[in-house]
């Protein structure tokens, strides 16, 4: 009998790409590992990546339509309820919890990163542990946002976070004075950020702090490990998110990704193995790291020998991802994202009154959960 092959889909980066690639290569599986940009899960309907693939990489926002759709299967009927147990007290923070839905398990994190603080210590002599703090270096130092694409939104929510809520909300995504608070202390930071940085990406600013001297601080772009190496020339120092007061929880959106097996899949107790093999310890703390990814097991962020080429990335954040906001996973929810990101940018440039974007913003996530704006509701 021949051997079954399955095919994988994955981001095209380095983080979401090497590891899972050099284990394939490294195990008896003839699994075949594709790549596409992150923004095409934005752009192509989950249903049809989970038609052609085995194996999917995804971010748990995902997991509403994916559900809807019937597209994955749960980790539960396949490991058993002791082994998704054991994984949940391995990860760091909510990136297991954030694969669960209806009590079952649909992806195991393989990764786990969320917003957090960029600092070249070589610009700044003290990373800024506030939000009052961001702001004061932002009038002596180039100071950039992540806005481009959701990150917009993503860093709205955040600040939200920081300001004492949640969002989400059933009769709107966030109260009207903490979503005005945070659209200004958006907007005055980007008045006074580089013009172009607006544009970019995370990996985009991170990629720039490396190569030069136009930005000196992020106060929320998602971490990513690679760029912390201290072997750079220029490596980024990676610290909390800020916070509103002293001792107050670090706001930020949770990111990172999951590998689901999808309804076609046929998963074999091969597959599975190799499955439980990247999820075990020793692959979470050496095979990962050495493979340009970031893991998801606690352990392994807690691990010295993990922290000291990354100039303790990991230790330097574990406050923030242990308490990082988990974002809607319902239907339709990556849809609003990008709709209202678009929102919050206008809002940001100025091109429309926050009362009005806070308003657009209600709109598009009360049709995301099929309801409509109360007549009159206080903006």
């Amino acid at each position: 009998m021949s051997q079954p092959t399955f095919r994988g889909l994955t981001w095209d980066h380095p983080r979401g790409r090497d590891a899972l690639v050099a284990a394939a290569e490294a195990s008896d599986l003839d699994l075949t590992w594709d790549v596409h940009p992150l923004s095409g899960f934005e752009s192509t309907p989950i249903e049809e990546i989970a038609a052609r693939y085995d194996l999917v990489v995804l971010d748990h926002p995902h997991l509403g339509d994916a559900l809807a759709q019937g597209c994955l299967q749960p980790f539960d009927d396949l490991v058993g309820r002791e082994q998704v147990e054991a994984w949940a007290d391995a990860a760091v923070g909510p990136s297991l919890a954030s694969y669960v839905m209806g009590g079952r398990l649909w992806a195991v994190p393989l990764d786990a990163a969320t917003q957090v603080a960029a600092t070249r210590a070589d610009l700044v002599h003290r990373a800024p542990r506030q939000w009052t703090d961001v702001a004061a270096l932002s009038r002596q130092a180039p100071v950039a946002l992540s806005v481009a694409g959701p990150h917009a939104l993503l860093t709205f929510s955040s600040v939200c976070v920081a300001l004492g809520e949640e969002p989400g909300g059933e009769d709107r995504f966030v109260s009207g004075d903490v979503g005005r608070q945070a659209l200004e202390l958006m907007a005055d930071l980007a008045s006074r950020a580089p013009r172009h940085t607006l544009d970019l990406d995370p990996i985009g600013l991170l990629a720039e702090m490396t190569e030069g001297d136009t930005i000196a601080h992020v106060p929320l772009v998602y971490g990513y490990v690679t760029y912390a190496d201290i072997t750079l020339d220029r490596p980024v120092r990676f610290t909390d998110a800020p916070t509103l007061a002293p001792g107050s929880r670090p706001g930020s959106t949770l990111g990172g990704t999951g590998l689901s097996l999808t309804a076609r899949c046929r998963a074999t107790p091969e597959l599975l193995d190799h499955v439980r093999d990247l999820m075990s310890g020793p692959v979470q703390q050496d095979f990962i790291p050495a493979h340009a990814g970031q893991p998801s097991a606690r352990a392994a962020w807690t691990s010295s020998t993990v922290n000291e080429p990354v100039g303790d990335f990991y230790l330097g954040t574990l406050d923030t991802v242990e308490q990082a906001w988990v974002r809607p996973r319902h239907p339709g929810y990556v849809r609003f994202q990008t709709e209202a990101a678009e929102v919050v940018r206008e809002a940001v440039a100025g091109s429309i009154s926050i009362a009005a974007a806070l308003g657009r913003i209600d709109d598009r996530h009360l049709a995301a959960l099929g309801r409509t704006n109360p007549e009159g509701a206080a903006r």
